[in-house]
């Protein structure tokens, strides 16, 4: 009776286990589905850029000579790479050559510059697709001020048809793009410092007003009201008058009776003949 009462609580625990099992192996399979699945949109500006999470993809249907922007996070010591894949429209479509181009740029909107990979790629009308690539260099904890080194935040991917036939506008294109990284914050360069926040867009916000120091007070004397303010003004303005006025009877005086000038109406003074 015994061993049949412990086999039935063993038969209820693994049904009820069951639902449970069930339940966390369908979302641990459902996660990496969400996470992988590609965006299918981009935007237009820096501003309605599509954000892509770390790993993701993007498919897009576009157009020739759209302005098509993504956006992805990068973290210290992280060397990331940008690869496109155009598929060009059909060659009975076109009427000529097309160049497209990928730049990356910060969340500052600085340009920043590729280490490897072809950024600008040209295609004839017999060509069927166009492969592009940018390698970054890697992310800095730290920088100069005056630098335009890679920092950890928001960085921008722009791609642009940069030279086509007017005809070819518009024409219907599928646009793959994958972002790779390697690297982590144990590889990061230089060491030693460390950025406060991430590099992200400004935003338009006042700047806070700088705090008085504690016990500072202005020393007032007798004559700082003369000089301050709209006393300031009215001296300047008055003292300057009187210096013209000055200036104007010197000038007067020197120009009207200079020195030595005979009086009018004299007879000039000769000497004497021997």
């Amino acid at each position: 009776m015994r061993h049949l009462t412990s086999t039935l609580l063993g038969l209820a625990a693994a049904t009820a286990l069951v639902p449970l099992t069930a339940s966390a192996a369908s979302a641990a399979s459902a996660s990496p589905v969400a996470a992988s699945a590609p965006a299918t949109t981009a935007g237009t500006s820096f501003l309605t850029a599509t954000k892509l999470a770390a790993g993701q993809d993007a498919t897009v249907a576009a157009s020739t000579g759209d302005y098509l922007y993504w956006a992805f996070t990068a973290t210290e010591g992280q060397t990331d790479t940008v690869k496109v894949n155009v598929s060009l429209p059909p060659a009975t479509d076109r009427h000529g050559p097309q160049t497209w181009s990928v730049e990356v740029f910060d969340g500052l909107r600085r340009r920043q510059s590729c280490t490897t990979g072809p950024q600008n790629a040209t295609a004839d009308p017999a060509t069927a697709s166009l492969h592009l690539n940018c390698t970054l260099r890697q992310v800095r904890s730290w920088a100069e001020p005056w630098s335009g080194d890679p920092l950890p935040g928001t960085y921008y991917v722009r791609l642009t048809t940069g030279d086509a036939n007017a005809q070819d506008f518009g024409l219907a294109a599928q646009v793959e793009l994958h972002i790779g990284s390697k690297g982590d914050a144990d590889n990061a360069q230089p060491e030693g410092g460390e950025l406060k926040a991430p590099l992200v867009p400004p935003t338009a916000s006042a700047a806070p007003a700088a705090p008085a120091l504690a016990g500072a007070q202005t020393e007032h004397h007798w004559y700082s009201d003369l000089f301050s303010g709209w006393n300031t003004r009215w001296f300047w303005t008055a003292g300057g008058a009187a210096l013209a006025a000055l200036a104007g009877i010197g000038g007067y005086t020197l120009t009207r009776h200079p020195r030595g000038h005979r009086r009018p109406g004299r007879p000039p003074q000769y000497p004497a003949q021997p």
